[in-house]
């Protein structure tokens, strides 16, 4: 039976989604598989737990600092290049950590791992978009922000079972193979990078136009949202309603998990019915979500926090598939990286503010410093007030939209 240009075609289209795919899981496992180490590596490198943080922060600071130049050095050098360029640097810095002997070759290592990853977050979405089909482009958006929801939920139970069978190296070494397999991938099934002469430096001004702005802020106030649900969350499941530790981190679970069941299909959604339909009905489901978590927090329900989370979270998925679809589908092919990279930028920053401005409003809306001295009912009514100004933050989102529409027409 021959082998058809179709068939052929197919099959290098998947083996181009799986490179992509793992490039973006290897980056969201950088970001969270660290985290259950940081008791160990205190214990190891005999620092505070105040100055272990620098582990995560480390990698963070790299990741975002690095973005928006990891496009643009794709839009530049061409997008395959720097891609297998980051990979081969996010694994050199992996065994380096695995390696480190101490703690300030473990943050400096930290860093260059975040520097790489932003080459595989970014440069993966700029490559599926260059080699999607145009039919195809929402669902592959959302397979990429199910792979990121993947990678960031496992990244802690498999950094968990590493460490209980290894030991902290295994940790970081474990990601060593990994890389080493998706660079092989990278080089062997992604297409080749347009010749050099041909690719031109983009200046970042000519990219910023009224278009493209509403989509960054908006991703901004959204990052800036799913993040305080897991900054608040926990101190509102374990010290305002009473659940174990246990139970506190079954919880947190939900979310991730319908992330990964809901990110395809709402790719699927966008593809059927168009990315501005699906951005709004996004946006009003996170807008929903907010508002009846803030109505759970008064209420101290855990049905109640579980439900608004399986409001939330599909919005959260559909928003983001329909956002880099809109943002990336009228781009020319040679500010593709830019572009991705400024989408990467932008969730970075919301991701900052969530941490820092919104865990600020909690703390100052439970009445205490440190929300862990505070009464149950000051942790229920921090979390509403929190909540609730999410929800705010929605409604601008919203607003922010429909304003944009209004002005194209």
């Amino acid at each position: 039976m021959k082998t058809t240009p179709t068939n052929r075609s197919d099959t290098r289209q998947r083996s181009v989604t799986a490179t992509l795919t793992l490039s973006m899981l290897l980056a969201s496992l950088g970001t969270s598989i660290a985290n259950i180490a940081l008791p160990t590596l205190a214990r190891t490198f005999s620092v505070p737990l105040e100055q272990v943080r620098w582990v995560v922060v480390a990698y963070l600071t790299g990741l975002t600092i690095s973005t928006l130049l990891a496009g643009q050095l794709g839009d530049r050098l061409g997008l395959k290049r720097v891609l297998v360029a980051g990979l081969i640097l996010f694994g050199c810095a992996s065994l380096t950590c695995g390696l480190a002997s101490d703690f300030r070759i473990l943050v400096c290592a930290r860093a260059a791992q975040g520097v790489g990853a932003a080459c595989l977050m970014t440069l993966s979405m700029a490559l599926m978009r260059e080699t999607a089909g145009e039919t195809r482009l929402g669902r592959a958006m959302g397979l990429l922000g199910t792979v990121s929801a993947l990678g960031t939920a496992l990244g802690p139970s498999l950094g968990g079972l590493v460490i209980a069978t290894t030991g902290w190296r295994g940790v970081f070494i474990v990601l060593v193979p990994l890389t080493v397999a998706a660079s092989i991938f990278a080089i062997v099934a992604l297409p080749a990078d347009r010749p050099r002469d041909r690719i031109a430096s983009v200046p970042l001004k000519t990219v910023l136009n009224a278009r493209l702005m509403p989509n960054l802020i908006v991703n901004v106030l959204v990052a800036a949202v799913m993040m305080t649900t897991l900054v608040v969350g926990p101190f509102h499941l374990g010290l305002g309603i009473g659940l174990t530790d246990l139970q506190t981190g079954l919880v947190m679970t939900v979310g991730p998990l319908i992330s990964i069941v809901t990110g395809v299909p709402s790719g699927r959604l966008v593809d059927a019915h168009g990315a501005r339909p699906a951005l709004l009905s996004g946006l009003a489901m996170l807008a929903a979500g907010t508002l009846l978590l803030a109505l759970a927090a008064i209420v101290g329900n855990v049905a109640g926090y579980i439900l608004a989370i399986a409001v939330l979270t599909p919005g959260y998925q559909l928003f983001q598939s329909a956002n880099n679809m809109m943002t990336l589908a009228n781009v020319a092919q040679e500010r593709r990286g830019t572009v991705s990279g400024l989408l990467g930028l932008s969730r970075n920053i919301g991701l900052i503010v969530g941490a820092s401005m919104m865990a600020a409003l909690f703390a100052f809306s439970s009445g205490a410093a440190d929300p862990s001295l505070a009464s149950p009912a000051a942790i229920r009514l921090g979390t509403a007030a929190t909540f609730a100004s999410a929800g705010g933050l929605m409604i601008v989102a919203l607003a922010t939209v429909l304003a944009a529409g209004l002005r194209r027409r």
